[in-house]
């Protein structure tokens, strides 16, 4: 696999041992597979606290997190490809978790929050992937998303303190400030904190060949009526779901695309022609707007503010509400 950077090149090369968790069996080799992430709610709102507040924000690797993982169940593996035994009839016990096993993120996971907790931070009840410790020298909060880890504090001691404990219990990848999360850049400045999602967009429309596209000043036609019934079934939905999918993850940092996508979510079952081309009118206009992103003000309140829409007689389906919500938290969209 290749790892990349932010602005595209190239990062590090990895390669992995993996068990072939397919032929798992439940009840037999594995129980429970559930490992929670964090919210990417949780991220905005963290990171515009973090910007109204003037807290530090960094990040970390753990390197080979799932390796850390405890097995409870009794796991065997073949000898793998390469690896030369004297009897070709061994197989291999596992005693830790590995790359692949359907319980591995979920042992990590486990073993990850048991380390935090005894070392004095409390788990959020509306996000288990969000941790918090309260010190007399101020506040630390851990955001876990899988094995990458975003570590927000008033207190850079405390934070180096603390990257120095998972070092020593893990073996760590200190990546410094923050910059670059799960696709998401960000940047920081007096004025607060950008972030978007301009690699990841620009990838998108490379992908689907619409990178030198003409671009578009709105995300969807205003005069378009959407239905079931419009145009001709696609032969192959796939590549129709896997955009809206993508279209989705986009939308934590574009909430003028949130409608729009919303809309077409709603016919990932038999999606037609016209649902694909109102589809890459959606990225005929990100490839205009790549760079938009949000940014938290340092000046910011950090009351919230919040609007609705509704709109009873667009939905040509069954002529019911549509409604969308959106809150924000001292939060804008600019260019």
């Amino acid at each position: 696999k290749t790892k990349f950077k932010a602005d595209g090149s190239i990062d590090n090369h990895k390669a992995r041992l993996v068990a072939k968790g397919f032929t798992q069996t439940t009840s037999l080799d594995y129980i429970e597979t559930f490992s929670p992430v964090v919210k990417m709610t949780t991220v905005r709102l963290v990171l515009s606290l973090a910007a109204s507040q003037g807290w530090h924000l960094h990040q970390l690797d753990v390197n080979i997190a799932f390796l850390h993982g405890d097995l409870h169940e009794e796991v065997y593996m073949k000898v793998s490809p390469g690896l030369i035994v004297a009897n070709p009839a061994l197989v291999c016990k596992l005693q830790r978790s590995l790359y692949g096993l359907k319980q591995a993120s979920r042992q990590w996971n486990a073993k990850l929050t048991s380390t935090l907790l005894d070392s004095g931070f409390q788990q959020s009840k509306a996000d288990y992937s969000l941790f918090t410790k309260r010190s007399p020298t101020g506040l630390t909060i851990v955001l876990v998303y899988v094995d990458d880890l975003v570590l927000i504090g008033t207190d850079l001691v405390e934070i180096q303190q603390l990257k120095q404990s998972l070092d020593a219990k893990f073996g760590i990848k200190d990546l410094g400030i923050l910059k670059y999360f799960l696709g998401f850049e960000v940047a920081r400045s007096t004025l607060g904190i950008v972030l978007h999602q301009r690699k990841y967009c620009l990838d998108l429309l490379q992908d689907i060949g619409l990178l030198a596209a003409k671009p578009c000043s709105l995300p969807m036609d205003p005069t378009l009526k959407l239905h079931k019934a419009s145009g001709v079934p696609l032969s192959d939905s796939t590549v129709y779901r896997r955009l809206i999918g993508n279209l989705l993850y986009l939308t934590h940092t574009r909430p003028d695309i949130c409608y729009v996508v919303g809309k077409l979510s709603q016919y990932l079952q038999s999606p037609t022609n016209i649902h694909m081309q109102a589809a890459h009118h959606v990225l005929r206009y990100l490839k205009g707007t790549a760079g938009r992103s949000l940014f938290f003000s340092s000046s910011a309140s950090t009351s919230l503010i919040g609007f609705s829409d509704s709109d009873w007689g667009a939905c040509l389906d069954t002529r019911r509400s549509i409604s969308g919500m959106c809150f924000f938290l001292g939060t804008s969209l600019i260019s």
